[in-house]
């Protein structure tokens, strides 16, 4: 039993980020008995009492004592097992009363059934030593996330779930094969409703038993990181489920939500209120609850422009105190574990969300670019005649690139709620929607930030996700959708191959276009560079196919073409340039010099020049100059 109640102080004051090492229910060991210590914070009620498995569910059975006048409640149970059921029974301040799960539960129930279960999380372990002492937050390194959900990514032959454990010995072969660097996990806390995807949580501290219990989960992260893949968790920290044995009006008064009109979401939830500093230290803790016990990699915090503005609207205002929240947040984390990332996905236009904490600097790592995404497949829908009128939709990513470090995402939500997959939102019919969205793949590995893709994206499918249905891996026996999944393939291994396509991508002395105003061709092209490599991107965004097409490059010498989409390994028509090009004559688009290409339509081309062949010519050529004039 605890009697020094600083702890609750500091959790008031919203600054108790092991805030779950306190509250909920704990094994522990009192004058030789064995059971659980729980505790609860109610301000407002009248009474709580403790039901569960080991009183029969009997209400009188367990007063929890109040401790502390501002609401803190405990009571210890001796002879309690792990795998009871559990919930509080509070005498609200309107008079009612409710019974409820816990808040800082561990584990709970499936579903809509609504108890919290026992369990220890001493049990919970995970070893890693040395993914953690090499792991830092990927500034100057590829990253390529592989976005995915729990329950369809595969199921077994009869229809039933793996388990967290069980999934990571087939996605494993499968990231390692395809190239990924990292896993993102649709949210996996506990929540009731199937059709919400995980984002209407309740259980902040609870894994969710759909896929198995917390050391399964501990197993799955423990088998990514021996083969070097993060994993990062999609966290929702706006809302939260209105389920009445949740969160929602918790001891008869607003505990955790809004007492205002910003109550209710858009979503039919209920908004946390994140200027109350219970909240911030409760949201903050499960943060540090799974980099500590799971050793996350990463969180991604969900509608972060919910946060920004209230009820996500730039003209209601900036929401300071939610503000303060997201920048508490990220200064914990960064403090207790500075080699976890967080990430924002954020669709406005605040500024300086990855920029520090200098004035209305947030503070994340990185920051979803939607602009890029919606700009992007808005470009590749549109009819090529009618590309050139939307170039800019192309080239003006570039202009704010810098503005924040980006990640390049196409996500779950575009391939939800009828808007079709990547694939049927290209322009044309068959063959040139697989043209326009190998184009595509290769457009978004070129473009400086870091990747992220949907499951499914690579299998190039017909059919949009749905979160009853596992993936359909048959369509890998067609000819094109292979191809598009061996392109992905083969973009993951060149994106972690070339430093010059994640070399210090942020800093802009590193980027140069080209080619950024043929709007007449729709030809776009650009270069990257690291110290030992300039990579040259070319992408023709219309039908038409150019046998001499002449681009401007940099250094003289050769360069090699690693990347065609048009290849026939691809399910292009096999238009691509065999042999090492040089470079010749006067230079143009603003480069020293020039090479002739062939370029196939709907192609996106990838030019390899590496510097040290070009040093060692030079010292060549100096020699000889120099034995010449000895001679």
């Amino acid at each position: 039993m605890i009697e020094d109640l600083t702890f609750f102080d500091n959790y008031l004051h919203g600054h108790l980020p092991d805030a779950y090492k306190y509250f909920g229910a704990h094994h522990v060991v009192i004058n030789g008995q064995d059971g659980f210590v729980f505790r609860v914070y109610c301000p407002m009620a009248e009474e709580v009492c403790l039901i569960g498995d080991f009183n029969n569910w009997n209400p009188s059975a367990h007063r929890m004592e109040k401790l502390d006048y501002r609401g803190l409640y405990q009571v210890f149970i001796p002879g309690c097992k792990e795998g009871q059921k559990y919930k509080f029974h509070i005498l609200g301040c309107d008079g009612f009363w409710k019974d409820k799960q816990d808040p800082f539960a561990f584990k709970d129930e499936i579903g809509e059934k609504g108890c919290s279960i026992l369990y220890d999380i001493k049990n919970i372990k995970v070893s890693d030593d040395i993914f953690l002492s090499k792991r830092d937050r990927n500034f100057n390194k590829p990253m390529s996330i592989y976005e995915f959900h729990f329950g369809t990514w595969k199921r077994k032959p009869d229809g039933s779930y793996y388990n967290y454990s069980e999934l990571a010995d087939l996605l494993i072969p499968y990231l390692k094969e395809m190239g990924y660097t990292h896993v993102e996990a649709l949210p996996i806390l506990a929540y009731p409703n199937e059709k919400s995807w995980g984002y209407q949580v309740l259980g902040y501290f609870a894994i969710d038993g759909r896929w198995g219990d917390p050391k399964d989960f501990a197993s799955f992260v423990e088998k990514m990181h021996h083969n070097n893949i993060g994993v990062i968790m999609d966290f929702v920290p706006v809302h939260f489920a209105i389920d009445s044995f949740g969160l929602e009006k918790f001891d008869g008064s607003c505990v955790f939500e809004y007492s205002n009109e910003h109550e209710f979401s858009e979503w039919g939830t209920k908004n946390f209120d994140l200027g109350k500093d219970p909240v911030r230290s409760f949201l903050i803790s499960s943060l540090c609850f799974f980099a500590d016990l799971f050793h996350i990699d990463g969180f991604r915090f969900d509608a972060v422009s919910n946060i920004i503005y209230w009820d996500g609207n730039s003209d209601k205002g900036i929401n300071s105190g939610a503000i303060e929240f997201v920048k508490r947040a990220n200064g914990y984390i960064h403090t207790l574990y500075p080699s976890v990332m967080m990430i924002a996905e954020d669709s406005s236009s605040y500024g300086h969300v990855t920029k520090g904490m200098f004035k209305e600097g947030l503070g994340f790592d990185y920051k979803w670019d939607l602009g890029w995404m919606n700009d992007t497949l808005k470009y590749y829908a549109k009819d090529p005649i009618y590309r050139k009128y939307s170039h800019n939709q192309i080239t003006f990513s570039m202009a704010y690139f810098y503005s924040e470090n980006f990640i390049l995402p196409l996500s779950h939500d575009e391939v939800v709620h009828m808007k079709g997959t990547i694939l049927n939102k290209m322009w044309g019919e068959y063959d040139n929607k697989f043209a326009n969205v190998r184009n595509l793949y290769a457009y978004q590995y070129a473009h400086p930030g870091k990747k992220l893709n949907f499951m499914g994206n690579e299998l190039a499918s017909f059919d949009e996700w749905k979160e009853y249905q596992p993936l359909a891996f048959n369509v890998l026996d067609y000819p094109k959708h292979k191809g598009v999944h061996q392109l992905i393939k083969d973009l993951n291994k060149l994106y972690r191959e070339h430093s010059a396509m994640y070399f210090e991508e942020y800093n802009p002395t590193h980027f140069q276009w080209i080619m950024a105003d043929n709007s007449n061709q729709s030809v776009y092209a650009f270069k990257r560079e690291s110290p030992d490599e300039c990579m040259i991107f070319i992408f023709n965004m219309t039908p038409n196919f150019y046998w001499d097409y002449d681009i401007g490059v940099p250094y003289e010498g050769e360069y090699l073409e690693v990347l065609n989409t048009d290849k026939e390994c691809y399910g292009g028509w096999n238009q691509f340039n065999k042999n090492p090009l040089v470079t010749y004559g006067n230079g143009i688009h603003n480069q020293k010099y020039k090479l002739t290409i062939k370029l196939p339509s709907f192609g996106g081309i990838y030019l390899l020049h590496k510097k040290e062949n070009c040093s060692k010519k030079a010292c060549l050529k100096s020699k000889d100059a120099e034995t010449t004039k000895k001679q």
